[in-house]
C-alpha cells in the first residue's frame, strides 16, 4: 500500500531550510522508501504527551508523523536535540 505524504507547513518554511544538503537528501530518500511503504514497520511509536504519533530516525534527525489511512502527516523534520520540545508547540497550534 502506497501511503499519500503531507507536510505541516512549517516543515517546508523552517525545517527542511535548516538542514544541511547532504542530510535533507538522506532524509527525503528515507522518508520516500520507508513512510510511503511500510511506516508501521520503520517508525516507533510516541509515548506519553505524543501518544499517536511515531518518528523515524534518520541520522541525528527526527521525522514525527501520524498515519491515518492512507496518508502520513509529516509535523516536523527536526534534530533530535530539539525534536520533542518544538513538536509539542507545532502539534498544539
Amino acid at each position: 500500500m502506497a501511503y499519500k505524504l503531507n507536510y505541516h507547513p512549517d516543515v517546508k518554511k523552517a525545517d527542511l531550510l535548516k538542514i544541511d544538503a547532504k542530510n535533507r537528501n538522506m532524509i527525503k530518500r528515507a522518508i520516500e522508501e520507508r513512510l510511503t511503504t511500510r511506516p508501521e514497520v520503520y517508525g516507533k511509536p510516541l509515548q506519553r504527551t505524543l501518544k499517536g504519533y511515531w518518528k523515524l530516525r534518520v541520522g541525528d534527525y527526527r521525522v514525527v508523523f501520524k498515519a491515518l489511512n492512507s496518508s502520513i502527516f509529516i509535523f516536523g523534520i527536526i534534530h533530535r536535540k530539539e525534536v520533542y520540545r518544538l513538536i509539542k508547540k507545532r502539534i498544539e497550534t
